[in-house]
This record gives C-alpha cells, structure tokens and sequence, in this order.
C-alpha cells in the first residue's frame, strides 16, 4: 500500500473533444498497461492508465466519462496538484517478439503509446492500428509517428484513414503472416473481436481490461472478474486475450459500483 504522491500539473492539452492529457514532472517507473489511481481530494479517486512516459516526465490520459474525471476536467488547472498513487497491476509483457500488432480504440489509446515506446526501443517492429468515431477523436497520432511506427488509422465515418472499424486494418494484417502478438485497449466490444481474430489465426493475443477499483492492489475485491474471481487490478488490468474470452462478462457486462450488472 502506498500513499498519494501530491505531484502538481506542468501541462495540460485538450486532445480529443472528451480527453485532456495531464503531465506531471515525475517519473512513474510503469511499465505499460500499469495503471495508477488518481486523486482529487473532496471527490474521488480513479484509476487511470499510464500514457507516455520519459526519465522527466509522465502523462495521464484522462477522459471525461464519469463523476470523478468530469470534476477533474473541470477545477484543474496547471500549477494544480492531483494524488497518484502507484502503478499497480499486472502490465503488457512482449519478450521474444519480432513483430507485433497494437490496436488502440479511443480513450483506451494511452496505455498503447507507453507500450509502443517500449518496443519500438527494443527494435520490435511495431504496427500501430487506431480506431475512433471521427478524425476530431484519434488520438496522440503525432507522438506515434515520432517512434517511427508503421501507423494506420480507421474512422467510422471515413474522415480519415480507413472509413469502418480498425478491426478490418487487424485483419489484413493477419491475414499477411509473421505477427507473434496482437496488443489491444479500448471498447471491450472491439477488443473482444480483436482477441477472436488473433485466435482464429493462430496468434497470441493481450488485453486491457477496465472495471471499478477501489483499492488499487487486491484487498476490496471491487474489480473482481466474474467466473474466475481475478482481481483485475492485481492479475490484471492485462490479460491473455484467450484468458479473457472465458469470461462470460467480457464484451457484455460489467459491475458498478454497488455490484449490479451494466451492459457495456
């Protein structure tokens, strides 16, 4: 258990219509598709997926999709502080990789950034696949291309890029060959058919998972998954595509906070 660090915002920059990026001067140490809980005193804490990351410097993509990041949206500002507590939870593994795929749909993107900038340094190739609903939605594309990563990009209404889902971008690429694994965040819907398609071709897939966390490091029992009981925020938020699919939940339904069922 640890307490929250109250590091202060040195940046702030709108990048979608519902995400602002949020850079504090520290270094987190995640590995990608760790995640830390947020803090803002008065309100509520949140977990929140680590994004880029330097030896100065790490980003939070935070997206306005609750109590908790509305408020956050709302009140900071730089020079502000907010808690961060962490990183917590099991991350992206990809050692003995050649060549991978990393598919990001909307605000599920920062996590998939981090771990493009891990394997893009371990001289993996790196395709980079992103999905949103308009051009206005794709995020961090910039910071893609400055890794120098085979980027492609899909739009539901064709404003840029591919015009449907990124899932058609997955699925030529598998049908080449040679992937060893496919990297997703985002829409559980999209990631439970990017882990399907890895599965039907044969390739080994990872996931990010998102559910309500209270705790951080596996004493609440909040995030428990249905059917098996994992703790997401300790044997997950990522798990093995193929793990994932067992799950009745995935795709169709998640808990709130009081336990009760939601559609997703």
């Amino acid at each position: 258990m640890s307490l929250p660090l109250p590091l202060k915002v040195i940046r702030i920059t709108q990048d979608s219509p519902v995400l602002k990026t949020y850079v504090f001067a520290h270094n987190l140490r995640a590995k990608p598709g760790q995640f830390v809980m947020v803090w803002l005193p008065g309100v509520d804490e949140v977990p929140m997926s680590v994004g880029w990351q330097t030896e100065q410097e790490c980003h939070l993509g935070i997206a306005n999709a609750g109590d908790c990041t509305a408020k956050i949206h709302e009140r900071v500002k730089v020079g502000d502080r907010l808690g961060i507590r962490g990183p917590y939870g099991n991350p992206f593994t990809f050692q003995g990789c050649s060549k991978i795929v990393l598919v990001g749909g909307g605000y599920g993107t920062p996590p998939i950034l981090n771990l493009a900038q891990q394997t893009v340094s371990a001289g993996i190739e790196t395709i980079v696949l992103l999905g949103a609903r308009n051009k206005e939605y794709l995020l961090y594309e910039k910071q893609f291309e400055s890794l120098k990563t085979d980027l492609r990009v899909a739009t539901d209404d064709g404003s840029k890029g591919h015009k449907g889902f990124v899932t058609d971008l997955l699925e030529k690429e598998l049908e080449k060959g040679g992937i060893d694994c496919v990297y997703t965040c985002g829409p559980e819907k999209m990631m439970v058919k990017v882990a399907e398609m890895a599965e039907d071709y044969g390739v080994e897939s990872q996931v990010s998972l998102e559910r309500h966390m209270k705790c951080g490091f596996g004493i609440c029992g909040q995030c428990c998954m249905d059917d098996s009981g994992i703790r997401l925020c300790k044997e997950g938020p990522v798990l093995a595509g193929s793990r994932a699919l067992k799950h009745t939940e995935f795709g169709k339904y998640r808990r709130a906070a009081s336990g009760k069922m939601e559609k997703i």
